[in-house]
């Protein structure tokens, strides 16, 4: 699909449809639309708080934000050597942050932006995009705050699109596309409000709240 004709508002109805776009490389100007014949979720109930992770975000010297440097958590999530995100998805996504539906969640270490994750906000459906690391399990502390805020404030769905390695230890799993579908309609009938409650400041907190309900 041509760049110039795809704009946010056809971007969320795919979303809301089931498909998602993505760049064959970050110079490539066309994206492709994808449905994959399994798809990957996280249940909000399941995640996976390893003994190592907990620890990590109990040393206190970590904070997390919501909406904070979304274009710099964007930018992170691209700076690799193979990505998807071109110039047309990240000028989507930027339209998408500025309507309220594209978010990010940054983890900090001394006034530094290590890590974190962004995706978008239908309904009851969170749609995880890409994250990434700069400091040793800053994307895994990421994805644990977004997770323990979703279920807070009333989402449903966490969408991970595809199952790798990483995601499979923090409790993803595969689904068919037949039933991620169905979980979808179920999802976009709720109005989740990602803002209706603050993020969690304390770390402990959030561990124990993962902890009790995985």
């Amino acid at each position: 699909m041509s760049n110039r004709s795809l704009t946010s508002d056809m971007l969320l109805k795919a979303y809301a449809a089931g498909v998602f776009p993505m760049a064959e490389r970050r110079d490539d100007p066309e994206l492709y639309w994808v449905d994959p014949r399994m798809r990957g979720v996280l249940p909000l109930d399941g995640f996976h708080m390893s003994r190592s992770l907990a620890r990590r975000m109990l040393r206190g010297s970590y904070r997390a934000t919501l909406n904070t440097s979304f274009d710099a958590i964007v930018d992170g999530c691209a700076d690799r050597d193979e990505t998807w995100i071109n110039a047309s998805i990240r000028e989507l996504m930027r339209d998408l942050y500025h309507k309220g539906h594209a978010h990010a969640f940054g983890i900090w270490h001394d006034n530094r932006l290590i890590g974190g994750m962004y995706g978008l906000s239908i309904g009851g459906a969170f749609f995880g995009e890409s994250m990434y690391s700069r400091e040793t399990d800053a994307s895994k502390m990421a994805l644990a705050w977004a997770v323990d805020h979703l279920r807070r404030c009333g989402f449903q769905l966490f969408d991970a699109q595809f199952i790798t390695p990483h995601l499979a230890t923090l409790g993803a799993m595969e689904i068919s596309r037949e039933r991620y579908h169905a979980l979808l309609v179920q999802a976009l009938s709720i109005e989740a409000d990602i803002e209706i409650y603050p993020l969690e400041s304390d770390a402990q907190t959030v561990v124990q709240r993962i902890t009790q309900t995985s």
